[in-house]
């Protein structure tokens, strides 16, 4: 039995495709000829449109083709989406060489800058290698009219530690790679004895200038304690997790511990003597929980040698008062004026608020006196403690919980260190690890360490494609003497002109802020008296002037044409 079709094109209501498309048109002319607004889509391009709306949904609206964010009409043809982005108009001009550098994202409070992903560049690409750098949009490039500082020919004091330098150039870095072993010998032997080296403004061929190559190794190297090679000493707050793993052989062991910390002990000693000589003009105490900043006299615009703690705990703060160390709280207003005893001294910030909880506690008095006492709840002893308490627990870690130690209380503060029980981390990685002294200067037990360099050529894109970009990476502990060495030699070695990317060590960045200064030093006497602590003329310059920076470092800096542009 034969099945019948039925035919659908002899069917009346049946219209082929091209009548179909010619009935759209119609349409659709004769819908946008009844619209009054001539900027109004036609009704068919808004029907589709209205539902999700209606139903709460939020769409995002079409590029016209008159640019992006431009309000074009329904005459405006669509964007080609096959065309090359490449063909799209430049937002800005390309920025000067040297300019256009990724900006780091800001890291956490107290926490190492030099994150494992800083450190994947180290590790993927040799020494030598050609990098073609793709761009990213997670990171922003800046230009010399995004840094806000005033020019000048020289950088403003940072005393805080970086972990790593990303110096970009448009003239190579090849000068600092692979020294003969006569200029690495020729920098250690310049650094043992203190040599001032003084090179030309200019340099005109940097890789053949042996003098430069052998003052390059002299501004890498630091004095450390203790030493453990396979352990990573600096920094020491937030290591747990690159510890973690090690072999740690005293942890366990309480007599290697009394050992390492005999040992530590000896050396902190003979720190603090070279600085009270002013033989070391300052070092740096690194403990898993706080960093002590030691400066000898002179330095920062004070008379007196200045020990800074951060950050610190109300439990470190009690400590040191109940071993009779004075000092005090710089970033911490009393009431915009300090608050003095009978005998003149000015009064701490837990003994100014232990006063006036002790004034609200007597305030008391004035209801026994109308007879309401009964009727008004008074807080317990328990309460008033707790409130107390509250004001110095709420500055705990913070950069404004800095402590200031000044004159001999510095030496009181070495003995309460030493014999510290919590200076030393009872458990995790670091249990029973002595903190670590960085200094610029040799001392008793320390070793001689150099930080890492390397050079890279990175391809970057430009408007007539790509160019070559040169950059030099340092990373260790970088103590600001070597910060000012290394401005002072690249800007003889790259005729003046660069730019930096600087790392810091965050809970160190608040040692940059400007301390009282009973009286104006005399330079000349302060230069005099610190010939020997073997820095530089221009570095011991730079240190000896007072910090502006605040609680903040240096991130980024410019050099042009001798000029330095900086921001923090």
């Amino acid at each position: 039995m034969a099945l019948s079709v039925p035919c659908y094109s002899t069917h009346p209501s049946f219209r082929k495709p091209p009548e179909s498309a010619g009935l759209r048109r119609k349409r659709a002319r004769s819908s946008g000829a009844a619209a009054s607004p001539p900027r109004e889509l036609p009704e068919p391009c808004r029907r589709p449109a209205e539902a999700p709306l209606a139903a709460g949904l939020h769409l995002r609206p079409f590029p016209a083709a008159g640019g992006r964010g431009g309000g074009g009409g329904p005459a405006a043809g669509r964007r080609n989406p096959f065309a090359r982005l490449d063909n799209r108009p430049r937002v800005a001009a390309e920025p000067p060489d040297g300019l256009a550098r990724e900006q780091p994202e800001a890291p956490g409070p107290f926490l190492d800058s030099n994150q494992e992903n800083d450190l994947l560049w180290e590790e993927k690409f040799p020494e030598g290698t050609t990098v073609t750098e793709l761009p990213q949009t997670s990171h922003v490039s800046f230009s010399e009219s995004d840094i806000p500082s005033s020019e000048n020919t020289e950088l403003p004091v940072d005393w805080s530690i970086k972990t790593r330098l990303l110096f970009t150039s448009s003239q190579p870095f090849t000068w600092a790679d692979h020294l003969k072993a006569q200029e690495e010998a020729q920098g250690l032997v310049q650094h043992c004895r203190a040599t001032e080296v003084t090179l030309p403004k200019s340099i005109q061929d940097p890789k053949l200038s042996t003098e430069l190559r052998c003052t390059f190794q002299q501004s890498l190297i630091y004095w450390l304690h203790p030493a453990l090679s396979w352990l990573p000493l600096f920094p020491r707050i937030g290591a747990d997790r690159k510890m973690a793993g090690k072999t740690s052989p005293w942890s366990n062991d309480v007599t290697l511990q009394h050992v390492l910390m005999s040992d530590w002990s000896v050396s902190f000693t003979s720190l603090y003597n070279l600085l009270k000589t002013k033989l070391c003009p300052y070092f740096y105490v690194c403990t898993y929980q706080f960093t002590v900043l030691f400066r000898a006299a002179g330095l920062a615009g004070s008379d007196l040698i200045t020990a800074l703690i951060s950050p610190t705990t109300r439990g470190l703060r009690e400590a040191m008062r109940n071993e009779g160390i004075e000092f005090s709280l710089p970033l911490i207003k009393e009431s915009g004026h300090k608050k003095e005893t009978a005998s003149g001294t000015s009064l701490g910030y837990g003994e100014e608020q232990a006063i006036s909880d002790e004034d609200e506690e007597e305030s008391f008095s004035w209801l026994e006196e109308m007879g309401v006492q009964d009727k008004i709840k008074k807080p317990d002893i328990l309460s008033i403690k707790l409130r107390k308490e509250k004001h110095e627990v709420q500055m705990d870690h913070r950069p404004e919980s800095v402590v200031l130690v000044k004159g001999i209380n510095t030496f009181t503060l070495l003995n309460f260190l030493i014999n510290c029980k919590s200076l030393v981390a009872t458990s995790g990685p670091q249990a029973g690890l002595p903190p670590t002294l960085l200094s610029p200067v040799a001392f008793r037990g320390a070793t001689m360490q150099i930080l890492k360099a390397r050079s890279v050529n990175v391809k970057t894109q430009a408007l007539s494609g790509y160019r070559d970009q040169f950059s030099l990476e340092i990373t260790g502990p970088i103590m600001p003497h070597s910060l000012h060495s290394l401005t002072m030699l690249l800007r003889s070695s790259q005729s003046g002109s660069f730019s930096a990317v600087l790392y810091p060590h965050e809970p160190t960045a608040v040692f940059n802020i400007c301390l009282p200064v009973d009286k104006v030093l005399d330079r000349e006497v302060v230069h005099k008296e610190l010939t020997n602590c073997g820095l530089h003329p221009n570095t011991l310059e730079q240190l000896s002037q007072i910090p502006l920076l605040g609680k903040s470092s240096l991130r980024n800096v410019v050099l042009r044409d001798y000029i330095y542009n900086w921001r923090s």
